[in-house]
């Protein structure tokens, strides 16, 4: 059995670095193919290195330079397929919605080798989102949909997708798990001088409808320091480079540089964030990700768009769903000090790439995942 792996994204090469693993582990040859679609050292080849992967099988360049979705989907679908015909795999796993995974589902799919939609059925019904797009086509053209919880298993079934669908858990968790609790003296020596020990809360946001208008962006970014001057908070901002160069062209440069409570600083190593994470009073983030990581890490998220494909963090009391709206992000924030300190953890225990790798090998897992009740 040959498995292919399809990373290209920060969260791509976390949430799939367990399957390469397992694989190897399990005796099927893994072949690990990158799309290069955000490629930057410290959001590519050190979170590589932090997650155990040493470099890809392929490795697509430039495809950063391609500008519409159209011509990078495609550029990518080009070039995915030329690695499928070389490698000739069994299967393609593919994680989330980025273009990466849409392009690589459908090279597999006209190559007629069987995809694997890891986080399947995930739903914002947010029909804005080139993500939503993504992850709807990217389910109905899965042979296995590997869905992390119940949830995502009632999307599918609604949809009427053709494959079959296994509710397995996130492979977020077994990334999560196996990395915390190795945050290095290093880490904690950075964290103290950003803050000066002091507590602090941590922001990001990437997505295209926040950082893409400049209203939006320059309001939350507004409304985030107002919250790190009422609450004394030092702001850590690993700015993405996506909402760098936002910044630098919307002319918003000189007054995130004046900002108090705000420190931009340059992304984290996965590692690091972790850490930064791990030790937050809270996040601010537009991040499914980090929605994710957050919940099971115990720390409370503050969501900043108008929906979420992840309820379950919802559910459980980990995730507030806030919106870009000033006021409605401060409400949010002030609304913290009555949610449960603890939630029950809805996304696994750890052992979901093993589900997978066992599904792609023996057509079904060994065991089933439980979600815990809420």
């Amino acid at each position: 059995m040959r498995i292919a792996v399809l990373i290209g994204t920060r969260p791509g090469i976390i949430k799939m670095a367990p399957l390469v693993h397992k694989a190897d582990e399990l005796g099927a040859e893994s072949v690990v193919i990158h799309s290069g679609q955000h490629y930057s050292s410290n959001m590519d080849n050190q979170i590589m290195q932090d997650v155990g992967l040493h470099g890809a099988d392929y490795h697509i360049e430039r495809p950063e330079d391609c500008v519409t979705h159209a011509e990078q989907t495609a550029y990518m679908l080009t070039n995915i397929e030329e690695a499928l015909l070389d490698s000739n795999p069994d299967v393609l796993l593919v994680c989330g919605d980025a273009n990466t995974n849409l392009a690589g589902a459908l090279a597999a799919r006209k190559l007629h080798v069987k995809v694997g939609h890891v986080e399947a059925g995930l739903r914002s019904f947010d029909w804005r989102m080139p993500e939503e797009h993504n992850r709807v086509m990217i389910d109905h053209i899965s042979e296995y949909l590997f869905a992390p919880t119940e949830i995502s298993r009632d999307h599918l079934e609604e949809d009427g997708v053709q494959g079959d669908v296994f509710v397995v858990g996130n492979t977020i968790v077994d990334s999560t798990l196996a990395y915390a609790e190795k945050i290095s003296d290093d880490v904690t020596s950075q964290i103290d001088n950003l803050t000066g020990g002091s507590p602090y809360l941590l922001l990001t946001s990437h997505r295209e409808e926040n950082v893409d208008d400049p209203e939006v962006l320059e309001r939350v970014l507004a409304a985030v320091e107002q919250i790190g001057r009422d609450h004394d908070l030092t702001v850590i901002f690993p700015a993405h480079p996506r909402t760098s160069k936002r910044i630098e062209e919307f002319g918003l440069q000189d007054k995130v540089e004046r900002f108090e409570h705000i420190l931009d600083v340059e992304p984290f190593r996965y590692r690091e964030f972790l850490g930064f994470l791990k030790n937050a009073e809270f996040v601010i983030t537009d991040s499914g990700g980090i929605q994710e990581e957050s919940c099971v890490l115990q720390v409370p998220c503050i969501t900043i768009r108008e929906s979420t494909e992840r309820p379950e963090t919802v559910e459980v009391g980990a995730n507030q769903v806030a919106g870009t709206d000033p006021a409605d992000i401060r409400t949010a924030v002030d609304k913290l000090s009555d949610r449960a300190t603890t939630w029950p953890n809805p996304y696994g225990d750890g052992k979901t790439s093993q589900r997978i790798i066992d599904t792609c090998l023996h057509g079904e897992p060994r065991d089933e995942f439980t979600a815990p009740q809420v």
